[in-house]
């Protein structure tokens, strides 16, 4: 718990961190959704939903928010929504596990540069505190060295041993620091909520 409290997110720079690459997988694990958020080129900004059942989709509250799908249910803590979003049944709902520090993860989202989905892989590194609009600081996240850019959140992390859903990638940093020493711990990480922080939640919204 005094890891918990010590750490902390630094600020996040940039668009995007790490090493990611164009994926067929992604395609076929995430969906792209355009939100209402005029850009120059006259679309929407991007981001990523995670197909949950025939009716729901899981993604990042902040995407939830400006995106065109109803939201059926907001975490109470975490930046993570349950959005209306009609899904093929097939391989419906995903498998579901909680990971650990140090398990290899594969992260999968759509790219708001290219608006084609990309994939990225890393190691979780270690438990930290994000505090933002959309999320709390007791939603502890997992900070995890693989590749994000602006547009993959909402987007899935998966188990790399099993291929199980981890939890949602809900951002990036450029670094995360030790409030007390002031040492930077880790440069360039992803960010995402752990399914152990919206199992409960989940479940109910669901079933509801």
């Amino acid at each position: 718990m005094r890891w918990l409290i010590a750490l902390t997110v630094g600020c996040l720079s940039g668009c995007s961190v790490g090493h990611y690459e164009y994926s067929k997988e992604a395609a076929k694990r995430v969906d792209m959704t355009v939100t209402g958020i005029p850009t120059v080129l006259g679309i929407g900004a991007l981001g990523t939903t995670i197909p949950l059942t025939p009716e729901y989709s899981l993604t990042a509250a902040h995407v939830a928010k400006y995106s065109l799908y109803r939201v059926k249910a907001w975490h109470p803590e975490c930046d993570i929504a349950v959005v209306y979003h009609k899904n093929s049944e097939a391989n419906l709902p995903p498998p579901f596990r909680n990971s650990h520090i140090g398990d290899e993860v594969n992260l999968y989202g759509y790219s708001f540069i290219s608006a084609m989905p990309v994939a990225s892989s890393g190691k979780n590194l270690i438990n930290t505190t994000l505090a933002n609009d959309w999320n709390k600081a007791s939603c502890v996240v997992v900070a995890a060295n693989a590749g994000v850019v602006k547009g993959m959140s909402g987007g899935a992390v998966y188990n790399a041993s099993d291929d199980t859903l981890a939890g949602v990638i809900v951002g990036y940093s450029s670094q995360i620091d030790d409030n007390k020493s002031g040492k930077t711990l880790f440069k360039n990480v992803a960010l995402y909520v752990p399914y152990a922080r919206f199992q409960a939640w989940l479940d109910g919204v669901v079933k509801s």
